[in-house]
């Protein structure tokens, strides 16, 4: 059973579909390979420690690798299944892409089990080194077609590449014709460090950087070269949807651009988002923008920032917009998100 049809069979519930995972035991690919990747310390049976470059980056805890944890979670909040995807700074896309390659692999290799420990209850978005887009796209096809993934999370940058950049464009195309979904989340390691000194990196580097990558890709044209590929966005999209007008406006005045076709407001339509704005009138404008089709539930688990409980902003949604708008972000996007392939 391919996974977008586990998702249709589970049991009644949410679907969220921005959860994150890693391995405990995540082997340290430096000691093989030239690069600055994560490893992953415990530091008890419950707990560890993610290291990157010589710091302590984040403590974890079990729900980042045990699924009978995970499960115990969604069925106290009313989850029917999760996706789960790397931590963002696992990607390591400004790195060499050996190292990167193996990481991937290591990665992708502990999720599928992870998926195998609650059947019925989770999927998975894998992670590619996208450095090297013909690597990306073998470790891709390898998610979808032998691991039962639904898709693969990237970054919102490729060291000093931009994701519209021509090189990346047979990946997107590649995971259109996989039917893999795209879930781009933004990496803090890549953020400007004057939004560290004003404490803004949560706040505003995020969301900007997400904003940004977004509107690069619909200003290149790039879902309308590779048609069929689903594109999500974390954080409903970051700024995106407060800033698409000015966006498309830009394409008329500077770009000459006057066919409606290729405005960003326009091709915004196509992309996804998930729902975590914190805030119901935030999570209005990302329904407007791309569409109330087009906006699935995301909480971050099991992170500081996540949203607690699961779905808590689609209570405000059922009293203002109503049950129909609620149960599709709840769960039904996500099928629609997730079709099998034909």
């Amino acid at each position: 059973m391919g996974a977008a049809r586990r998702l249709a069979t589970s049991q009644a519930g949410m679907i969220d579909v921005h959860t994150h995972a890693i391995d405990p035991d995540l082997a340290d690919v430096s000691a093989r390979f030239p690069g600055v990747y994560p490893t992953v310390q415990r530091t008890s049976e419950d707990t560890a420690q993610i290291w990157l470059d010589g710091r302590m980056y984040r403590e974890i805890d079990s729900r980042c690798w045990s699924a009978a944890d995970r499960v115990r979670d969604m069925d106290a909040e009313g989850v029917a299944m999760q996706v789960v995807s790397p931590i963002p700074v696992t990607l390591s896309h400004s790195e060499p892409a050996d190292g990167a390659a193996a990481l991937a692999e290591a990665q992708n290799n502990f999720l599928a089990k992870l998926v195998e420990d609650a059947p019925g209850r989770l999927a998975a978005f894998g992670c590619v080194p996208l450095q090297s887009p013909r690597r990306a796209i073998a470790e891709l096809a390898r998610c979808i077609e032998d691991l039962g993934f639904v898709g693969v999370e990237i970054g919102t940058r490729v060291g000093d590449r931009e994701l519209s950049d021509p090189e990346f464009l047979p990946f997107f195309q590649a995971a259109g014709e996989l039917g893999a979904t795209v879930f781009i989340h933004p990496v803090d390691r890549t953020l400007d460090t004057r939004l560290a000194k004003l404490r803004l990196t949560f706040g505003m580097g995020m969301p900007t950087e997400t904003a940004i990558a977004a509107a690069g890709l619909l200003v290149a044209g790039v879902l309308s070269a590779a048609p069929n590929v689903r594109i999500c966005l974390a954080h409903a999209g970051g700024a995106l949807p407060s800033v698409l007008p000015r966006v498309a406006f830009g394409q008329r005045i500077v770009e000459g651009v006057t066919v409606d076709e290729y405005m960003a407001t326009r091709q915004a339509r196509k992309l996804w988002s998930d729902s975590l704005t914190y805030d119901i009138n935030s999570l209005r404008l990302a329904l407007t923008r791309y569409g109330e089709d087009h906006v699935v539930l995301g909480t971050d688990y099991p992170f500081t920032a996540m949203e607690t409980p699961a779905g808590a902003v689609l209570a405000d949604v059922l009293s203002q917009l109503g049950r129909s708008t609620h149960d599709a972000i709840a769960r039904g996007n996500a099928l629609s998100l997730f079709p099998d392939p034909a």
